[in-house]
């Protein structure tokens, strides 16, 4: 019986750990599970499948078409009844086409008995439409949100929305990430000297306030005056940034117009160099063109959004991918665990 004794505690010394005590990977150990599953609709694939590298796991298999008139189809073509399943599409340009896509995917989904439906935006597109700012116009951001649950969407992860209380509009639970962590990594092994932080307006102050406390730098503002759609007009930079190394944050960049702008201010008042960085890398018309003649010397996006082919071939343009953060924030959603720690 001694022997027996001491045999069973060998093995039990010898017992593998659990799945819970094992240190994450990167990327993680290929995935059986029939209940947890990811798709996409067209808008970005590519980041999509590093979302699923990342996990372990294979993409979803899923039929997005459209008929001749532009009309949009989709078919799921895997079982998903009783699946916890997470729909990966940015609603950037075509805007429209791409959500429409991201609604009819939740609403088949729903309709073919997944368990929960999680949308993952990395990027919200009409979430500067957030209020009434003019007579008679609508509130468009809060119309999408209401789109988004009554097609089906159990929940929604969202990065770097505009305004931070867009999650108020949505009568579902929104978990809200930042791009900040990637970000702050790539910055921070730049090390860049004599940093100053910079908001390009008033209503990034936070952001940049945040992003300027985590480089343990400086912070400045640019007030600005918007005299119409896409087109500001710079007043004045708050804040000493002579001789100094200055970084414009902001969560999208459009037409680049504001950020050129706000890079010539900061140069005026003897900046030493400028750089750049945002999360949604929207670069809609002149965009690439006007950071190619500007005086920035590098603006650095993430992959919430597919660059356009103007973009992939400017060298001032580098771009991160957020791959492993979503990807962490979608397995914590699945084990029901909490998402705080990716967070900086």
């Amino acid at each position: 019986m001694a022997t027996l004794a001491t045999a069973t505690e060998k093995s039990e010394k010898k017992a593998p750990m659990s799945p819970d005590e094992k240190t994450e990977k990167k990327p993680q150990r290929a995935r059986v599970d029939d209940k947890f599953k990811i798709f996409c609709g067209t808008a970005n694939e590519a980041l999509t499948d590093e979302i699923c590298a990342f996990l372990g796991m294979t993409r979803g298999q899923a039929f997005v078409t459209r008929f001749k008139d532009g009309e949009a189809y989709v078919q799921i073509q895997e079982n998903v009844r009783g699946a916890d399943v997470f729909v990966v599409q940015p609603t950037c340009r075509p805007v429209d086409e791409h959500l429409m896509e991201l609604l009819l995917m939740i609403d088949a989904l729903k309709r073919a008995s997944a368990r929960r439906i999680t949308a993952v935006i990395p990027y919200y597109g009409y979430a500067r439409q957030d209020r009434k700012d003019k007579p008679r116009v609508p509130i468009s951001s809060k119309l999408v949100a209401d789109l988004l649950t009554t097609a089906g969407a159990d929940r929604a992860l969202i990065v770097d929305l505009h305004t931070p209380q867009l999650q108020g509009f949505f009568n579902i639970p929104v978990d809200h990430l930042f791009a900040s962590p990637v970000l702050v990594g790539h910055f921070k092994e730049l090390n860049l000297p004599n940093l100053t932080v910079v908001s390009p307006d008033a209503g990034g102050v936070e952001r940049a306030r945040f992003f300027a406390k985590k480089m343990d730098s400086a912070l400045a503002i640019v007030d600005k005056r918007r005299v119409e759609m896409n087109v500001a007009e710079v007043m004045h930079v708050i804040g000493d940034v002579k001789g100094r190394t200055c970084l414009v944050i902001d969560d999208l960049i459009d037409t680049a117009g504001t950020l050129v702008k706000t890079a010539s201010a900061l140069m005026e008042n003897g900046a030493a160099a400028v750089h750049a960085c945002c999360s949604h890398p929207v670069f809609s018309g002149p965009a690439v063109e006007n950071i190619s003649k500007s005086c920035i010397t590098e603006v650095v996006v993430t992959n919430t959004i597919p660059l356009n082919d103007a973009a992939k071939q400017e060298p001032k343009i580098k771009v991160l991918s957020i791959a492993g953060l979503i990807g962490r924030a979608i397995q914590s959603i699945h084990e029901e665990t909490s998402i705080s720690k990716l967070f900086l």
